[in-house]
Protein backbone atom coordinates (compact mmCIF):
# COMPACT_ATOMS: atom_id res chain seq x y z
CA UNK A 1 0.00 0.00 0.00
CA UNK A 2 2.81 2.40 0.89
CA UNK A 3 4.47 1.65 -2.47
CA UNK A 4 1.28 2.46 -4.36
CA UNK A 5 0.89 5.76 -2.51
CA UNK A 6 4.51 6.65 -3.18
CA UNK A 7 4.14 5.99 -6.91
CA UNK A 8 0.92 8.03 -7.04
CA UNK A 9 2.55 10.99 -5.28
CA UNK A 10 5.61 10.91 -7.54
CA UNK A 11 3.49 10.72 -10.68
CA UNK A 12 1.38 13.63 -9.47
CA UNK A 13 4.44 15.75 -8.82
CA UNK A 14 5.94 14.76 -12.16
CA UNK A 15 2.78 15.77 -14.03
CA UNK A 16 2.88 19.12 -12.24
CA UNK A 17 6.51 19.54 -13.28
CA UNK A 18 5.69 18.77 -16.91
CA UNK A 19 2.72 21.15 -16.97
CA UNK A 20 4.83 23.90 -15.41
CA UNK A 21 7.93 23.69 -17.59
CA UNK A 22 7.20 21.97 -20.92
CA UNK A 23 5.21 24.91 -22.40
CA UNK A 24 8.15 27.23 -21.69
CA UNK A 25 10.62 24.85 -23.33
CA UNK A 26 8.37 24.64 -26.37
CA UNK A 27 8.45 28.44 -26.71
CA UNK A 28 12.21 28.59 -26.09
CA UNK A 29 12.86 26.01 -28.83
CA UNK A 30 10.57 27.75 -31.29
CA UNK A 31 12.15 31.14 -30.57
CA UNK A 32 15.68 29.63 -30.40
CA UNK A 33 16.35 31.31 -27.07
CA UNK A 34 19.31 30.44 -24.85
CA UNK A 35 17.07 28.88 -22.21
CA UNK A 36 16.37 25.99 -24.59
CA UNK A 37 19.74 24.56 -23.49
CA UNK A 38 19.54 25.18 -19.74
CA UNK A 39 15.86 24.54 -18.94
CA UNK A 40 16.14 20.78 -19.69
CA UNK A 41 18.91 20.53 -17.10
CA UNK A 42 16.67 22.15 -14.47
CA UNK A 43 13.81 19.84 -15.47
CA UNK A 44 15.95 16.71 -15.24
CA UNK A 45 17.48 17.67 -11.91
CA UNK A 46 14.00 17.71 -10.40
CA UNK A 47 13.00 14.56 -12.31
CA UNK A 48 16.08 12.71 -11.04
CA UNK A 49 15.20 13.72 -7.49
CA UNK A 50 11.60 12.58 -7.89
CA UNK A 51 12.71 9.23 -9.34
CA UNK A 52 15.14 8.71 -6.48
CA UNK A 53 18.41 8.86 -8.43
CA UNK A 54 21.33 10.00 -6.31
CA UNK A 55 23.92 11.14 -8.83
CA UNK A 56 27.64 11.31 -8.11
CA UNK A 57 29.99 12.90 -10.66
CA UNK A 58 33.69 12.31 -11.12
CA UNK A 59 35.64 14.51 -13.49
CA UNK A 60 34.22 17.38 -15.51
CA UNK A 61 32.72 17.85 -18.92
CA UNK A 62 35.19 19.86 -20.96
CA UNK A 63 34.15 23.35 -22.00
CA UNK A 64 35.88 23.35 -25.39
CA UNK A 65 33.69 23.17 -28.47
CA UNK A 66 32.90 21.39 -30.76
CA UNK A 67 32.33 18.60 -28.20
CA UNK A 68 31.08 15.07 -28.80
CA UNK A 69 30.40 13.01 -25.68
CA UNK A 70 30.59 9.23 -26.03
CA UNK A 71 28.76 7.21 -23.37
CA UNK A 72 27.67 3.68 -22.55
CA UNK A 73 23.91 3.13 -22.54
CA UNK A 74 22.09 1.25 -19.77
CA UNK A 75 18.57 2.64 -19.66
CA UNK A 76 16.18 5.44 -20.58
CA UNK A 77 17.21 6.92 -17.22
CA UNK A 78 20.68 7.68 -18.64
CA UNK A 79 19.03 10.68 -20.30
CA UNK A 80 17.67 11.92 -16.98
CA UNK A 81 20.83 11.53 -14.91
CA UNK A 82 23.24 12.86 -17.55
CA UNK A 83 20.97 15.81 -18.35
CA UNK A 84 20.75 16.62 -14.64
CA UNK A 85 24.49 17.41 -14.48
CA UNK A 86 25.20 19.04 -17.85
CA UNK A 87 23.60 21.00 -20.68
CA UNK A 88 23.59 18.31 -23.36
CA UNK A 89 21.61 17.12 -26.36
CA UNK A 90 21.30 13.53 -27.51
CA UNK A 91 21.57 11.39 -30.61
CA UNK A 92 18.81 8.77 -30.55
CA UNK A 93 17.29 6.13 -32.80
CA UNK A 94 14.37 7.39 -34.88
CA UNK A 95 11.82 5.17 -33.08
CA UNK A 96 12.21 7.27 -29.92
CA UNK A 97 10.44 10.15 -31.67
CA UNK A 98 7.21 8.10 -31.68
CA UNK A 99 7.33 7.00 -28.03
CA UNK A 100 4.50 8.39 -25.86
CA UNK A 101 5.69 11.20 -23.58
CA UNK A 102 9.40 10.29 -23.94
CA UNK A 103 9.31 11.14 -27.64
CA UNK A 104 7.95 14.61 -26.89
CA UNK A 105 10.62 15.16 -24.25
CA UNK A 106 13.30 14.09 -26.73
CA UNK A 107 12.04 16.52 -29.36
CA UNK A 108 11.93 19.39 -26.85
CA UNK A 109 15.51 18.61 -25.81
CA UNK A 110 16.46 19.03 -29.47
CA UNK A 111 17.49 15.41 -30.00
CA UNK A 112 18.97 14.41 -33.36
CA UNK A 113 17.16 11.27 -34.54
CA UNK A 114 19.04 8.76 -36.69
CA UNK A 115 18.15 5.58 -38.57
CA UNK A 116 21.08 3.30 -37.82
CA UNK A 117 19.81 0.47 -40.02
CA UNK A 118 19.85 2.66 -43.14
CA UNK A 119 23.54 2.62 -44.04
CA UNK A 120 22.94 4.82 -47.07
CA UNK A 121 21.98 7.70 -44.79
CA UNK A 122 25.01 7.52 -42.51
CA UNK A 123 26.86 10.40 -44.21
CA UNK A 124 23.81 12.70 -44.10
CA UNK A 125 23.09 11.83 -40.49
CA UNK A 126 26.71 12.50 -39.55
CA UNK A 127 26.38 15.89 -41.26
CA UNK A 128 23.21 16.66 -39.26
CA UNK A 129 25.06 15.93 -36.03
CA UNK A 130 28.07 17.93 -37.24
CA UNK A 131 25.84 20.96 -37.81
CA UNK A 132 24.76 20.88 -34.19
CA UNK A 133 28.31 20.36 -32.96
CA UNK A 134 29.48 23.32 -35.01
CA UNK A 135 26.69 25.38 -33.46
CA UNK A 136 28.08 24.77 -29.97
CA UNK A 137 25.81 21.99 -28.70
CA UNK A 138 27.44 19.25 -26.64
CA UNK A 139 26.06 16.12 -28.31
CA UNK A 140 25.85 12.73 -26.59
CA UNK A 141 26.38 9.62 -28.70
CA UNK A 142 25.52 6.12 -27.43
CA UNK A 143 27.66 4.12 -29.88
CA UNK A 144 26.57 0.71 -28.57
CA UNK A 145 23.37 1.30 -30.53
CA UNK A 146 21.22 -0.29 -27.81
CA UNK A 147 20.99 -0.60 -24.04
CA UNK A 148 23.08 -3.10 -22.07
CA UNK A 149 22.64 -4.95 -18.79
CA UNK A 150 24.71 -2.29 -17.01
CA UNK A 151 27.53 -4.71 -16.15
CA UNK A 152 29.55 -4.26 -19.33
CA UNK A 153 30.04 -2.13 -22.42
CA UNK A 154 28.82 -3.56 -25.72
CA UNK A 155 30.98 -3.16 -28.86
CA UNK A 156 30.92 0.39 -30.22
CA UNK A 157 29.52 0.96 -33.71
CA UNK A 158 31.84 3.29 -35.61
CA UNK A 159 29.59 4.92 -38.21
CA UNK A 160 28.39 8.01 -36.33
CA UNK A 161 31.88 8.82 -35.07
CA UNK A 162 32.16 10.26 -38.57
CA UNK A 163 30.28 13.31 -37.24
CA UNK A 164 33.55 14.52 -35.69
CA UNK A 165 35.26 14.48 -39.08
CA UNK A 166 32.21 16.06 -40.71
CA UNK A 167 32.59 19.13 -38.47
CA UNK A 168 36.18 19.51 -39.65
CA UNK A 169 35.30 18.88 -43.27
CA UNK A 170 32.08 20.89 -43.52
CA UNK A 171 32.37 23.59 -40.84
CA UNK A 172 36.09 24.30 -41.08
CA UNK A 173 36.91 23.37 -37.48
CA UNK A 174 40.57 22.54 -36.88
CA UNK A 175 39.74 19.90 -34.30
CA UNK A 176 36.84 18.33 -32.42
CA UNK A 177 36.98 17.25 -28.80
CA UNK A 178 35.61 13.77 -28.12
CA UNK A 179 35.17 12.90 -24.44
CA UNK A 180 34.30 9.48 -22.97
CA UNK A 181 31.57 9.26 -20.34
CA UNK A 182 30.57 6.27 -18.24
CA UNK A 183 27.22 5.82 -16.50
CA UNK A 184 27.15 3.22 -13.73
CA UNK A 185 24.23 2.23 -11.51
CA UNK A 186 26.04 1.26 -8.34
CA UNK A 187 23.67 1.03 -5.38
CA UNK A 188 20.12 0.74 -4.13
CA UNK A 189 19.00 2.05 -0.75
CA UNK A 190 22.63 2.74 0.13
CA UNK A 191 23.78 -0.82 -0.48
CA UNK A 192 26.02 -1.99 -3.35
CA UNK A 193 23.79 -3.09 -6.20
CA UNK A 194 25.89 -5.94 -7.59
CA UNK A 195 25.25 -7.89 -10.78
CA UNK A 196 22.18 -9.62 -9.36
CA UNK A 197 20.27 -6.41 -8.56
CA UNK A 198 21.47 -4.30 -11.49
CA UNK A 199 18.35 -5.19 -13.57
CA UNK A 200 16.51 -2.85 -11.20
CA UNK A 201 18.18 0.00 -13.09
CA UNK A 202 19.15 -1.50 -16.46
CA UNK A 203 16.64 -1.61 -19.31
CA UNK A 204 17.63 -4.07 -22.04
CA UNK A 205 15.54 -3.87 -25.19
CA UNK A 206 13.36 -6.90 -24.40
CA UNK A 207 12.02 -5.44 -21.14
CA UNK A 208 8.71 -3.57 -21.22
CA UNK A 209 9.03 0.12 -20.34
CA UNK A 210 6.10 0.61 -17.98
CA UNK A 211 6.84 -2.31 -15.61
CA UNK A 212 10.47 -1.18 -15.50
CA UNK A 213 9.46 2.41 -14.74
CA UNK A 214 7.16 1.15 -12.00
CA UNK A 215 10.07 -0.76 -10.49
CA UNK A 216 12.23 2.37 -10.47
CA UNK A 217 9.49 4.37 -8.76
CA UNK A 218 8.98 1.63 -6.20
CA UNK A 219 12.66 1.52 -5.20
CA UNK A 220 13.10 5.25 -4.80
CA UNK A 221 16.82 5.32 -3.95
CA UNK A 222 19.27 4.36 -6.67
CA UNK A 223 22.90 5.50 -6.73
CA UNK A 224 24.39 6.49 -10.08
CA UNK A 225 27.98 7.42 -10.84
CA UNK A 226 28.86 9.47 -13.90
CA UNK A 227 32.50 9.75 -14.91
CA UNK A 228 33.82 12.23 -17.44
CA UNK A 229 37.06 10.82 -18.81
CA UNK A 230 40.15 12.04 -20.60
CA UNK A 231 39.11 13.84 -23.81
CA UNK A 232 40.72 13.19 -27.19
CA UNK A 233 41.44 15.81 -29.81
CA UNK A 234 40.27 14.65 -33.23
CA UNK A 235 41.74 16.06 -36.43
CA UNK A 236 41.17 15.33 -40.09
CA UNK A 237 43.81 12.60 -40.14
CA UNK A 238 42.42 10.77 -37.07
CA UNK A 239 41.12 7.30 -37.90
CA UNK A 240 37.41 6.91 -37.16
CA UNK A 241 37.83 3.25 -36.19
CA UNK A 242 40.80 4.03 -33.97
CA UNK A 243 38.80 6.80 -32.32
CA UNK A 244 35.93 4.38 -31.62
CA UNK A 245 38.35 1.79 -30.23
CA UNK A 246 39.99 4.25 -27.86
CA UNK A 247 36.64 5.58 -26.65
CA UNK A 248 35.33 2.05 -26.06
CA UNK A 249 38.40 1.19 -24.01
CA UNK A 250 38.18 4.34 -21.90
CA UNK A 251 34.44 4.01 -21.24
CA UNK A 252 34.90 0.34 -20.33
CA UNK A 253 37.72 1.14 -17.89
CA UNK A 254 35.70 3.89 -16.21
CA UNK A 255 32.55 1.77 -15.98
CA UNK A 256 34.35 -1.16 -14.39
CA UNK A 257 36.09 1.17 -11.94
CA UNK A 258 32.72 2.61 -10.89
CA UNK A 259 31.16 -0.84 -10.50
CA UNK A 260 34.09 -2.01 -8.40
CA UNK A 261 33.95 1.17 -6.32
CA UNK A 262 37.49 2.35 -6.90
CA UNK A 263 39.19 5.49 -8.12
CA UNK A 264 40.65 5.48 -11.61
CA UNK A 265 44.31 6.40 -12.15
CA UNK A 266 45.36 8.82 -14.91
CA UNK A 267 47.28 6.06 -16.69
CA UNK A 268 44.16 3.87 -16.91
CA UNK A 269 42.12 6.67 -18.44
CA UNK A 270 44.46 7.19 -21.39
Amino acid sequence: MIGVIRIAVILGLFVSLVISLVPFQYLFVKARLGWQQSLPRFFHRIAAWLLGFRVKVQGEMVQDRPLLLVANHVSWSDIVVLSSVANVCFIAKSEVRKWPVFGTFAILQRTVFVEREKKGRTAQQASDIALRLAGGDAMVLFPEGTTSDGNRVLPFKTSLFGAAHAVIREAGAEEVIVQPVSIAYTGVHGMPMGRFHRPIASWPGDVQLMPHLKGILKEGAIDVEIRFGEPMSVRAETSRKELARIMEERVTTMLQSSLMGREITPSEDQ
